[in-house]
């Protein structure tokens, strides 16, 4: 029976699994997408999410913590700095998992994951609607104001008639 076994193996032992996982956390750290299997974006996905909530807050407890998870200098860097500073806001569901069909050699689902606010292309930015207004009122008052004063009126051009 399977009872309360909530994650997946992967067919791996228990260090691979870890050091799998841990590589892939600081690739998608770094690289904002990665492409891999779908079993294994999955259980990525539920390694990385408890860590990118953990860098929201910048404690050095909290640095050490995520450390003994990723063990990569660098990533954590990105992380606490770039990634939490985006994601400050977001109150969870910092990944997006799209799935891309299926590998030619095994037929193994494939998909990339990513880290939502990084993608430009799915990000939700509002077009500022250019409203034009086209009434008999409005286009009244343009009509009355003279286009442009005579060349006579500017000081220049009386200028130059008195020196003429």
């Amino acid at each position: 029976m399977r009872h309360n076994k909530k994650f997946n193996h992967l067919s791996r032992t228990a260090s691979h699994r870890a050091s799998m996982l841990s590589n892939m956390a600081v690739s998608l750290i770094m690289h904002k997408r990665i492409t891999t299997t779908l079993a294994k974006a999955k259980a990525l996905k539920k390694y990385v999410e408890p860590l990118i909530t953990k860098s929201k807050n910048d404690t050095t407890n909290s640095r050490r913590v995520v450390f003994s998870y990723l063990q990569d200098k660098f990533a954590i860097k990105e992380l606490f700095s770039v990634v939490a500073e985006k994601v400050a806001t977001r109150p969870g569901g910092y990944t997006r998992i799209i799935k891309t069909g299926f590998r030619a050699g095994d037929a193994a689902p494939m998909c990339f994951i990513e880290l939502v606010d990084f993608d430009e292309n799915m990000a939700k930015v509002e077009k500022k609607v250019k409203r034009t207004r086209r009434s008999k009122k409005a286009a009244a008052p343009a009509a009355e104001t003279p286009a442009e004063a005579p060349a006579a009126e500017t000081p220049a051009a009386e200028a130059a008639e008195t020196a003429e």
